[in-house]
């Protein structure tokens, strides 16, 4: 893939990270990757650069539904914010569906990719003001959880290079 790609997803991997700050990096580097979107007019920059941050959200949504919501609801005992982030995340993987394969020929690819860097952002906001602060409260085990994120992470990385 892109020479991003790998410089991007390096950046949110380390396996000595906690679930939370994983997750922080994991956003971080989409957010960086929209604002370089917003910048570049190049038709061959935007494809490669809408590649990568399908790819990531990819990922990092898979690794949230399969190992970090599962325990977020579990300690919290929630019936809300999980089952709301799951519900955001079926938007966002609906946009990239839309996305991928096809070429970058106008306003309405920048408007889908603009939806989905707002859905993203809306995301983010409520994880990290909202689940974050209480899951950090509780009492899982953030270390043990980040390792296996970043394990699964790799993993899923790999197979989508």
């Amino acid at each position: 893939m892109t020479a991003t790609k790998t410089t991007a997803s390096h950046k949110a991997k380390p396996a000595s990270k906690d679930a939370i700050a994983l997750l922080k990096a994991d956003h971080e580097a989409v957010s960086q990757l929209f604002a370089e979107y917003e910048r570049t007019r190049s038709v061959s920059n935007k494809k490669a650069l809408v590649a990568e941050i399908c790819t990531a959200l990819t990922v990092h949504a898979q690794i949230e539904e399969e190992i970090f919501y599962p325990a977020v609801k579990e300690a919290l005992k929630d019936k809300l914010l999980v089952p709301e982030a799951t519900v955001e995340h079926a938007g966002v993987k609906d946009l990239i569906a839309q996305l991928k394969g096809i070429e970058p020929d106008g306003e309405m690819y920048d408007a889908k990719v603009k939806v989905l860097s707002e859905y993203v952002k809306h995301h983010v906001k409520e994880e990290q003001t909202e689940m974050f602060p209480q899951a950090k409260a509780a009492s899982l085990d953030l270390a043990e959880l980040g390792a296996r994120m970043a394990a699964r992470k790799d993993a899923l990385l790999a197979k989508a290079a």
